[in-house]
Protein backbone atom coordinates (compact mmCIF):
# COMPACT_ATOMS: atom_id res chain seq x y z
CA UNK A 1 0.00 0.00 0.00
CA UNK A 2 1.13 3.54 -0.70
CA UNK A 3 0.39 6.87 0.91
CA UNK A 4 -1.56 9.30 -1.25
CA UNK A 5 1.54 11.25 -2.25
CA UNK A 6 3.73 8.28 -3.17
CA UNK A 7 4.50 7.10 -6.71
CA UNK A 8 3.25 3.75 -7.99
CA UNK A 9 5.75 1.54 -9.80
CA UNK A 10 5.09 0.58 -13.42
CA UNK A 11 4.31 -2.92 -12.20
CA UNK A 12 1.73 -1.67 -9.70
CA UNK A 13 0.11 0.54 -12.32
CA UNK A 14 -0.03 -2.32 -14.84
CA UNK A 15 -1.43 -4.61 -12.18
CA UNK A 16 -4.15 -2.15 -11.24
CA UNK A 17 -5.12 -1.52 -14.86
CA UNK A 18 -5.15 -5.15 -16.03
CA UNK A 19 -8.63 -5.90 -17.30
CA UNK A 20 -8.60 -9.55 -16.31
CA UNK A 21 -6.91 -11.75 -13.76
CA UNK A 22 -5.39 -13.78 -16.61
CA UNK A 23 -3.72 -10.68 -18.01
CA UNK A 24 -2.68 -9.58 -14.54
CA UNK A 25 -0.99 -12.95 -14.00
CA UNK A 26 0.77 -12.57 -17.33
CA UNK A 27 2.05 -9.08 -16.43
CA UNK A 28 3.32 -10.29 -13.07
CA UNK A 29 5.02 -13.34 -14.58
CA UNK A 30 6.70 -11.34 -17.35
CA UNK A 31 8.09 -8.93 -14.80
CA UNK A 32 9.41 -11.77 -12.64
CA UNK A 33 10.96 -13.41 -15.72
CA UNK A 34 12.76 -10.17 -16.64
CA UNK A 35 14.36 -10.34 -13.19
CA UNK A 36 15.52 -13.92 -13.78
CA UNK A 37 12.79 -15.63 -11.75
CA UNK A 38 11.55 -18.02 -14.41
CA UNK A 39 11.53 -21.61 -15.53
CA UNK A 40 14.08 -22.61 -18.16
CA UNK A 41 11.40 -24.04 -20.46
CA UNK A 42 7.77 -25.19 -20.54
CA UNK A 43 8.57 -28.35 -18.57
CA UNK A 44 8.86 -26.27 -15.39
CA UNK A 45 5.38 -24.75 -15.42
CA UNK A 46 3.93 -28.02 -16.69
CA UNK A 47 5.33 -29.82 -13.63
CA UNK A 48 4.09 -26.98 -11.42
CA UNK A 49 0.57 -27.46 -12.84
CA UNK A 50 0.69 -31.12 -11.80
CA UNK A 51 1.88 -30.13 -8.34
CA UNK A 52 -0.83 -27.50 -7.93
CA UNK A 53 -3.52 -29.87 -9.21
CA UNK A 54 -2.44 -32.47 -6.65
CA UNK A 55 -2.55 -29.88 -3.87
CA UNK A 56 -6.06 -28.80 -4.92
CA UNK A 57 -7.24 -32.42 -5.08
CA UNK A 58 -5.84 -33.04 -1.60
CA UNK A 59 -7.59 -29.97 -0.17
CA UNK A 60 -10.88 -31.04 -1.77
CA UNK A 61 -10.51 -34.53 -0.32
CA UNK A 62 -9.77 -33.06 3.10
CA UNK A 63 -12.88 -30.87 3.04
CA UNK A 64 -11.00 -27.57 2.95
CA UNK A 65 -12.87 -24.31 3.27
CA UNK A 66 -13.96 -22.39 0.16
CA UNK A 67 -11.28 -19.79 0.95
CA UNK A 68 -8.50 -22.40 0.95
CA UNK A 69 -9.89 -24.01 -2.21
CA UNK A 70 -10.03 -20.60 -3.88
CA UNK A 71 -6.36 -20.00 -3.08
CA UNK A 72 -5.35 -23.42 -4.38
CA UNK A 73 -7.39 -23.00 -7.55
CA UNK A 74 -5.79 -19.59 -8.02
CA UNK A 75 -2.34 -21.21 -7.78
CA UNK A 76 -3.36 -23.71 -10.44
CA UNK A 77 -4.68 -21.01 -12.76
CA UNK A 78 -1.58 -18.88 -12.22
CA UNK A 79 0.57 -21.86 -13.20
CA UNK A 80 -1.53 -22.40 -16.33
CA UNK A 81 -0.94 -18.79 -17.37
CA UNK A 82 2.77 -19.33 -16.84
CA UNK A 83 2.69 -22.36 -19.13
CA UNK A 84 0.84 -20.33 -21.76
CA UNK A 85 3.54 -17.65 -21.53
CA UNK A 86 6.26 -20.27 -22.07
CA UNK A 87 4.38 -21.61 -25.09
CA UNK A 88 3.92 -18.07 -26.48
CA UNK A 89 0.14 -18.45 -26.22
CA UNK A 90 -2.09 -15.58 -25.14
CA UNK A 91 -3.97 -17.10 -22.18
CA UNK A 92 -6.89 -14.69 -22.54
CA UNK A 93 -7.35 -15.64 -26.20
CA UNK A 94 -6.90 -19.35 -25.44
CA UNK A 95 -9.61 -19.26 -22.77
CA UNK A 96 -11.91 -17.19 -24.99
CA UNK A 97 -11.55 -19.76 -27.80
CA UNK A 98 -12.22 -22.56 -25.31
CA UNK A 99 -15.41 -20.81 -24.18
CA UNK A 100 -16.56 -20.43 -27.78
CA UNK A 101 -15.89 -24.13 -28.42
CA UNK A 102 -17.82 -25.09 -25.30
CA UNK A 103 -20.75 -22.92 -26.37
CA UNK A 104 -20.86 -24.54 -29.83
CA UNK A 105 -20.79 -28.03 -28.37
CA UNK A 106 -23.37 -27.27 -25.70
CA UNK A 107 -25.65 -25.74 -28.34
CA UNK A 108 -25.39 -29.05 -30.24
CA UNK A 109 -26.51 -30.89 -27.11
CA UNK A 110 -29.42 -28.50 -26.58
CA UNK A 111 -30.59 -28.82 -30.20
CA UNK A 112 -30.35 -32.61 -30.07
CA UNK A 113 -32.34 -32.87 -26.84
CA UNK A 114 -34.94 -30.29 -27.82
CA UNK A 115 -35.28 -31.98 -31.22
CA UNK A 116 -36.54 -35.04 -29.36
CA UNK A 117 -39.06 -32.98 -27.45
CA UNK A 118 -37.15 -33.40 -24.18
CA UNK A 119 -35.78 -31.01 -21.60
CA UNK A 120 -32.07 -30.94 -20.93
CA UNK A 121 -32.51 -31.50 -17.19
CA UNK A 122 -34.50 -34.66 -17.90
CA UNK A 123 -31.62 -36.37 -19.71
CA UNK A 124 -28.98 -38.40 -17.88
CA UNK A 125 -25.30 -37.55 -17.81
CA UNK A 126 -24.40 -40.58 -19.97
CA UNK A 127 -26.59 -39.33 -22.82
CA UNK A 128 -25.27 -35.79 -22.40
CA UNK A 129 -21.70 -37.09 -22.60
CA UNK A 130 -22.57 -39.11 -25.71
CA UNK A 131 -23.95 -35.98 -27.35
CA UNK A 132 -20.86 -34.02 -26.27
CA UNK A 133 -18.63 -36.60 -27.95
CA UNK A 134 -20.85 -36.42 -31.03
CA UNK A 135 -20.41 -32.64 -31.13
CA UNK A 136 -16.64 -33.07 -30.88
CA UNK A 137 -16.63 -35.53 -33.79
CA UNK A 138 -18.77 -33.18 -35.88
CA UNK A 139 -16.19 -30.41 -35.42
CA UNK A 140 -13.34 -32.56 -36.75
Amino acid sequence: MHDEGSQMTDHEAASRDASSALLLALVIQRRAAMQGFDWRDAAGPLAKISEEQAELASEIANGATPEVLSLELGDLLFSCVNLARHLAIDPEQALRRCCEKFQRRFAHIERSIEGRGLRLDAVGIDELERLWQEAKRDES
